[in-house]
């Protein structure tokens, strides 16, 4: 792919619409470790880092709206180096932890949050190189 520093060269980027873009981006940052890149207007959007991952956070306007409350649409996963750290930092700074840290025998240690808006995300440390074979996957390619 061809470089652009006006969008992030993560080949898969989330958009995410939050009520205050950035109150939204200063949650993200306390809370998760996100790094603000690119702010476009005031309040209208803003791109994220977290190591060579992206997340683009967007206003609300027209049909474009967080999750209501009970609903679950959508969950970002997010990996990290200590998800018990990490869960941590997020849980001082008001996440919801919907799952706390827990090991999972395909080689993760997983916990899940809700952030201010209601997004859920999963962060996921690797504990061990496991091939889907051994819990019940498939390798595919």
């Amino acid at each position: 792919m061809k470089p652009n520093r006006s969008i992030p060269s993560s080949t898969v980027i989330p958009v995410l619409i939050y009520p205050d873009v950035r109150a939204a981006v200063a949650w993200l940052g306390a809370a998760f470790g996100f790094v603000e890149r690119v702010r476009i207007g005031e309040d209208h959007r803003a791109q994220l880092a977290y190591g060579e991952g992206a997340v683009i956070v967007g206003d609300t306007r027209k049909d474009r709206r967080p999750p209501r409350p009970g609903e679950v649409t959508h969950s970002v996963t997010v990996r990290v180096e200590d998800a018990r750290a990490h869960c941590q930092q997020a849980r001082e700074h008001g996440a919801r932890i919907v799952m706390e840290p827990t090991d999972f025998e395909y080689g993760e240690r997983q916990y899940t949050a809700e952030d201010l808006a209601g997004h859920q995300w999963t962060f996921s440390e690797t504990l061990a190189d496991v091939a889907p074979e051994e819990w019940g996957g498939t390798s595919v390619s």
